[in-house]
């Protein structure tokens, strides 16, 4: 390998990337060659080299190029930058010595200037980024197709890219009327294929646009391999289906420490120079089978490990246990990246799996699979099939009956070749025609084609009949499943002590500031909607408080495919929805102020009756309109968020109602939240995984029926508000958490969980706030205003501040309140007469005063020793055996 064939496969990039360099926005370096302050060191991505504007620096002066750059960074002489230049190549010395051909040299060269293009291209970048791949890690390029247009035109470069094959004779240039030409691949990007000495010698590209038929693309007559040929060294062979499968794994030091990666080109692309490779392995134990789950993955699997063990019977052959339908790249971009080092761990031995169910291996002309039905799990992208083509019914069917117009996608099973078809499979014309263009264009049998869309056709009427019969389903109802690692992760923590504890803990690390008590209570109310008694929570708070955000954060610790969160509800919407889309659901309404009277009406009846009964008109199919009945079935949990808590007074009684924390100490702690996300030093990818670990414990919760043997030793305050529903919720909430501690309490002889005391403790914790509302006469946020009101007092008046005399427009400049939240709560508080006008004017402002200061902590004080003394009675009662009256409230 020569100096010009170095500057060809090695990049700047690469370069730099190795010595643990990169470059700023601006493509500037601190210069490594002196003691340089300021970036100094430009970098030039296009001409691979670099330069020191900086006149202290031993290179100033000079452009260096990749081999320079190693030379001055290790000191060494030029012959050995060009020896390490090499070895960063990945070239063997004796390989290196090989001199390569012209097809060859101009390979490489178009390599290098195809990866130099995805620095420049950002739909390049916005693909690769798509897949999961990182362009810094993977040698990775993007044909422009532009290498051979205006002054980058060279009828050299040209007429060796047309005898690679990567350029065409097309028509003439309406220029100059000169030869024009036709690029190969175009917006694709481009993997290397290399020989045995590590030099390209082939390319695979892939669309990023995907408009024309074919999205895969090798250069004529492929040679090659990727990564590249296996080092003689490996002992473990992972074997992907398609390229990108193996750019994938080749990204995750993990796995590349461990395994050596090669990928075949599909599911009939194991190539002789694949069994060359493989056979050279004088050290090879174990090929590692990575291929897509689905049918023809699983029948290339089958017929190439009878292959191995025959050639190899030394060989182990495993493969990985991958979910149904997913490939490598697919997981990748759905999981963390540690799933592949898991599913490497769990891979099973091919033969001794398959020999359990199987006495004596079947040959491999034995393992034809037959052709399954109509695979309708995706209703709008229908499927169907064959040995030969898969086919597709893009967008559904309709439910006419006199035709079956479809659009049909038939793709090719060995090359993913495609024909797409806009026709009436009623319209036996249409079917013979559609059966010749697909044909000729597939080099399929047209026979076999005809035949297969008559079968397709009569699976599709068998399939609408069945869809047009069947009722009208919720949908969002799937289950997630979780793997054995989730699941057993999830049933630690809630084995573990102190579960409500953590669990708050974890609340706290999803990005919740604060609200230590009501993250926790409005958690459990969410989860509630697991359970045949769903409970219910209105989280009150003034405008730009963070009622919204909180009501999200909990939303999102619950399973999604659970959730369902709305904006805005129109009148009637929630009598229109599938009759069991609510059942045992979440539902979270960001605003209730905005719903009509009709719409909170049914929100209302939702809530407590767990059911929506509505007469409608209907239309038959003769036209008549006659009545009928639209049902919409619960029970749901809910959550909602309102500025006005007191105007819900049908509401009120249902829910419990949370007042979020408005105090100068919390919106501190928010204000240090933002600032430390914003600066880096919070991770938003940790957040989001530990929502994602809450999601799972809740997953795990089954639902049981719970007794509590205290339930009549226990009175809540006789003066709350509506105190029949407000027991009922708070047994309910007593019953939540036990629930949540199911892996921790006992069960009586019908399978029920019994409540402990610590459980009714833990309500009366969660929860006091919510009783205390109930009995306070002011709701949550006109008590918080108040307190701070008669605080502020106290601080400018001393003991005479229930006489002083106040004007708003110093309490909204004190309080640092706006003026539309002051004046709403002037008015709420002298409609209660809590305050009272003693002069001024209309014009100039009403002047008030105190006309009733209760004392708030002492109400707080008195319903928490209240309710202790009640627990404190329980528990001797429960150590004892015998039984004391509950105590009376003074």
């Amino acid at each position: 390998m020569n100096i010009q064939e170095i500057k060809q496969q090695l990049t700047l990039s690469s370069v730099l990337q190795h010595y643990g360099l990169k470059p700023d926005k601006h493509l500037r370096l601190h210069c490594p060659f002196h003691d340089d302050k300021t970036p100094s060191l430009q970098v030039y991505y296009k001409t691979h080299t670099c330069y020191c504007f900086s006149s202290n620096c031993k290179t100033h002066g000079k452009a260096l190029d990749v081999i320079d750059f190693v030379m001055h960074q290790e000191s060494c002489s030029k012959h050995e930058a060009i020896q390490r230049c090499k070895q960063l190549i990945g070239v063997p010395i004796s390989a290196a010595r090989i001199p390569s051909s012209p097809g060859v040299a101009i390979l490489g060269h178009m390599f290098t200037y195809f990866r130099n293009a995805v620095h420049n291209s950002r739909p390049a970048q916005d693909y690769i980024r798509s897949r999961g791949l990182d362009a810094t890690v993977l040698e990775i390029g993007y044909n422009t197709a532009q290498f051979h247009h205006g002054n980058r035109r060279d009828e050299m470069l040209i007429s060796s890219c047309v005898e690679v094959g990567l350029l065409s004779p097309w028509g003439t240039n309406n220029r100059d009327g000169g030869q024009a030409y036709k690029a190969f691949a175009k917006y694709c990007i481009v993997f290397a294929l290399r020989d045995r000495s590590n030099q390209v010698s082939g390319f695979y590209f892939r669309s990023t646009v995907n408009d024309d038929e074919q999205k895969h693309f090798y250069l004529k007559d492929r040679k090659g391999l990727y990564p590249g040929y296996p080092t003689a060294e490996a002992q473990r062979l992972i074997l992907t289906e398609a390229i990108i499968d193996a750019a994938t794994l080749l990204q995750q030091s993990a796995i590349t420490k461990e395994y050596s990666v090669l990928s075949c080109y599909g599911t009939n692309g194991f190539t002789p120079e694949h069994w060359a490779a493989v056979k050279s392995l004088s050290g090879l134990q174990e090929i590692i089978f990575a291929f897509d789950s689905d049918e023809a993955g699983n029948r290339a699997v089958a017929k190439y490990a009878g292959q191995l063990r025959e050639q190899l019977p030394h060989v182990i052959v495993s493969t990985l246990d991958l979910p149904v339908g997913e490939d490598i790249n697919s997981m990748a971009l759905s999981h963390e990246p540690d799933l592949f080092v898991h599913l490497l761990s769990e891979r099973k031995d091919f033969f001794l799996s398959s020999e359990k169910t199987t006495p004596e291996p079947l040959p491999v002309a034995a393992l034809k699979v037959p052709s399954p039905g109509l695979d309708t799990a995706n209703p709008y992208k229908l499927s169907y099939s064959t040995d030969h083509a898969f086919y597709y019914v893009q967008g559904g069917i309709s439910k006419q009956l006199d035709s079956m117009k479809v659009t049909l996608v038939v793709e090719r099973k060995d090359n993913s070749q495609k024909s797409r078809n806009k026709l009436d499979l009623y319209e036996d014309k249409q079917v013979d025609k559609v059966s010749r263009e697909v044909s000729e264009k597939l080099l399929l049998d047209k026979t076999l084609l005809e035949a297969d869309l008559y079968r397709l056709t009569d699976l599709l009427d068998g399939y609408r009949e069945k869809d047009l019969i069947k009722p009208v389903e919720g949908s969002g109802t799937g289950v997630y499943p979780l793997t054995l690692q989730e699941r057993s992760a999830a049933e630690a923590f809630l084995k573990a002590p102190d579960l409500i504890g953590r669990l708050n803990d974890q609340l706290g690390m999803t990005g919740i500031v604060g609200e230590e008590t009501n993250r926790l209570f409005l958690l459990l109310i969410a989860i509630s909607y697991k359970m045949p008694e769903t409970l219910h929570a209105l989280i009150q708070g003034s405008s730009g408080s963070g009622k919204t955000r909180l009501l999200k954060q909990i939303s999102d610790c619950i399973p999604q495919e659970k959730v369902t969160k709305l904006t805005r509800v129109s009148d009637k919407v929630l009598y229109n929805y599938p009759e069991h889309y609510f059942i045992n659901r979440l539902l979270c309404l960001e605003d209730i102020d905005g719903l009509s009277e009709e719409a909170e009406f049914a929100f209302r009846e939702l809530q407590s009756n767990g059911e929506l009964n509505s007469a409608t008109s209907i239309k038959l199919d003769n036209g008549q309109i006659t009545s009928g009945q639209k049902t919409v079935k619960g029970p749901i949990a809910s959550l909602a968020c309102t500025t006005r808590g007191e105007i819900y007074e049908d509401n009120m009684s249902r829910v419990f109602l949370l007042a979020v924390d408005e105090s100068s100490e919390q919106t501190s702690c928010i204000i240090s939240y933002q600032n430390a996300k914003a600066s880096g030093q919070i991770d938003s990818k940790q957040e989001q995984t530990t929502k994602c670990f809450i999601q799972n414990i809740v997953r795990c919760l089954e639902v049981c029926q719970v007794i509590n043997p205290y339930a009549s030793k226990l009175q809540l305050p006789p003066d709350a508000h509506k105190i029949r529903r407000l027991n009922d919720l708070f047994l309910n909430f007593v019953k939540m958490i036990t629930l949540v501690h199911q892996y921790q309490r006992k069960k009586d002889s019908k399978g029920r969980l019994i409540t402990e005391i610590s459980d009714l403790e833990a309500a009366i914790d969660i929860m006091f706030d919510s009783i205390v509302l109930k009995v306070d006469e002011l709701d949550g946020s006109l008590r918080q205003f108040f307190e701070q009101l008669k605080s502020w007092l106290q601080q400018q008046h001393g003991d005479q501040y229930q006489s002083a005399v106040f004007g708003l427009r110093e309490v909204r400049q004190s309080l640092k309140f706006s003026k539309t939240q002051v004046f709403r709560y002037a008015g709420d508080l002298t409609r209660l007469e809590y305050i009272q006008i003693c002069g001024g004017h209309i014009n100039k402002g009403f002047t008030y005063k105190l006309s009733y200061c209760d004392n708030y902590q002492l109400l707080r004080e008195r319903i928490r020793n209240y309710l202790t003394s009640q627990i404190q009675s329980i528990r001797v009662s429960a150590q004892d055996g015998t039984l004391e009256p509950s105590p009376v409230l003074k």
